[in-house]
């Protein structure tokens, strides 16, 4: 189980460092922002998708653990499921966080940071923690239980 952890934690945060170094890079003026700012058809399709994108990312990675299917599987193969739809669910919030950061390097548009920074708000609801690990794989009446018996001791 720790050993899927790390992994989530390393995939996680080479997102987030990677993103942290592209606003480096163009906010020191390494690489020029808005290289991409004169086609409007390409401007539109890329803030039409991120727009769709991104919510729905956000809302698919906070649900993904809630469908039967994928609950049957954390519970049955625990920590290869745990490592396959966790990697889903992190992939699903931030991939369009980092694309909408970079698209706002490339366009100058405020849209896509502001899609950046809801993807990294919900960051915390699904951060892979050794207690959200184990929570994702244990059954509820296996969890209540367990806590009652805490609250009993």
């Amino acid at each position: 189980m720790k050993q899927v952890r790390n992994i989530l934690m390393t995939t996680c945060w080479a997102f987030i460092v990677i993103a942290l170094a592209a606003v480096a890079i163009f906010e020191s003026e390494t690489l020029p922002t808005g290289l991409w700012q004169g086609n409007a058809n390409a401007e539109f399709f890329w803030r039409c998708a991120m727009e769709i994108l991104t919510p729905l990312g956000v809302y698919l990675s906070l649900r993904l653990f809630r469908f039967k299917k994928i609950q049957a599987d954390l519970f049955t193969f625990k920590t290869v499921a745990l490592q396959r739809w966790g990697m889903v669910r992190l992939l699903l919030l931030l991939a369009p966080m980092l694309t909408n950061t970079l698209l706002y390097y490339m366009y100058h548009q405020t849209t896509y940071a502001y899609l950046a920074i809801i993807s990294l708000l919900a960051m915390p609801f699904v951060y892979p923690t050794m207690q959200r690990c184990v929570d994702d794989v244990t059954p509820e009446e296996d969890a209540i239980e367990d806590r009652k018996e805490e609250q009993q001791a």
